[in-house]
């Protein structure tokens, strides 16, 4: 057997099951995986994924990133055992009318979501929702905390400031901008076509502000904005070197979406698509769902990250010795969090029956 890699790689992937197989193996020792993203297939409770995600991180050193989709609401990936997170809609409505109850309800729903993900081994979530919810984009929906940029930016610095208190960086997504849509990116190939000034006075207002609050990394949306490039933004490298890096002077690490999702197959090949979006400036790629797809890019791709993107992605790593979930289930911090977001925004069929797809599901 070769000797495990020596610096993390460009590509994220997923698992099967809830334990690692011989290919899963074979798959995260590549010199080119740097992450393992991990779903609700994944999960059975949490001293399971606990044991999952310490069996990763022992792969290799430095350790694989570990990540989830993990929002609240309809986009929750671990429950029994969680709690159980409200949508971020249901802080925009608190919003509406208490803005500072607001503030302190998403600081708290933060700090549980990364405290509990941190106690079970996993390094950050792909969390928050930047975009706005114009009433347009049912993929979005209620995952967006509020309409209004200024709510979102307030909403979601809070939150960030809660991912931070628990030990997790945040991860603003769809870059730059996917609410305005109707499409979804998951089956379709949305456009939008509204002008770059259009967009910059409302969609790119919050990722600025959660820029220089020292947002740690972004996901741009596999969406076409045609008034400003013909490529998906996660393609583009107008708006991800040109805007996002040179304009709005991001610092951190560029994660593309799921290059196995229907908007990005524009791309042309697994191969292609992975060289693109490493070609416009993202710093790693996911392939998920599809194993295949991930075996051919591994097999493929003529690609070492930069010393850049290896130390920003070095600062994803979650903060060292998390406390157990049942240790941190006795701290004063996690109960007051607790209590304080208990039963919020939960509207009727919410939350998913068991075996059913989720919103934003990968590919």
């Amino acid at each position: 057997m070769s000797a495990a890699p020596t610096s993390l790689g460009l590509v994220m992937l997923d698992l099967d099951g809830k334990s690692l197989t011989r290919e899963d193996r074979q798959r995260l020792l590549h010199p080119l995986t740097g992450g393992v993203i991990l779903f609700s297939r994944n999960y059975e409770s949490p001293r399971q994924v606990a044991e999952l995600t310490a069996e990763i991180h022992a792969l290799r050193d430095p350790r694989l990133l570990i990540a989830v989709d993990h929002e609240g609401g309809r986009v929750q990936r671990f429950r029994e055992g969680f709690t159980l997170l409200p949508p971020m809609r249901a802080l925009g409505e608190v919003w509406d009318q208490h803005p500072q109850r607001a503030r302190h309800l998403a600081n708290a729903v933060g700090y549980v979501l990364a405290a509990e993900l941190r106690a079970c081994g996993m390094d950050l979530s792909f969390t928050p929702v930047l975009d706005l919810d114009f009433g347009s984009s049912a993929v979005i929906g209620n995952r967006a905390f509020h309409g209004d940029p200024h709510a979102v930016c307030e909403l979601a610095v809070a939150l960030v400031e809660g991912l931070r208190q628990g030990g997790m960086a945040a991860v603003g997504k769809h870059f730059p901008g996917h609410g305005f849509v109707a499409a979804d990116s998951h089956t379709d190939v949305p456009v939008d076509n509204r002008s770059y000034g259009e967009i910059e006075q409302t969609d790119l207002i919050p990722f600025q502000h959660l820029i220089r609050h020292g947002l740690s990394a972004v996901m741009p949306a596999h969406v076409i904005y045609p008034k400003v490039d013909s490529k998906p933004a996660g393609y583009s490298s107008v708006w991800l070197a040109q805007v996002l890096r040179g304009q709005m002077r991001f610092q951190g690490v560029i994660f593309s979406d799921d290059l196995c999702m229907e908007g990005a197959r524009v791309g042309g090949s697994i191969i292609e698509r992975g060289q693109a979006a490493l070609d416009a400036g993202c710093d790693m790629v996911l392939v998920c769902n599809n194993p295949l797809a991930a075996d051919e890019l591994l097999a493929g791709l003529d690609r070492r990250p930069s010393p850049m993107s290896l130390a920003r992605l070095a600062r994803l790593h979650g903060r060292a010795q998390a406390p157990t979930l049942t240790a941190l289930k006795e701290t004063e911090a996690y109960t007051r969090a607790g209590h304080a977001i208990a039963g919020v925004g939960f509207s009727s069929g919410e939350l998913p029956l068991a075996g059913t797809p989720q919103v934003g599901e990968r590919g």
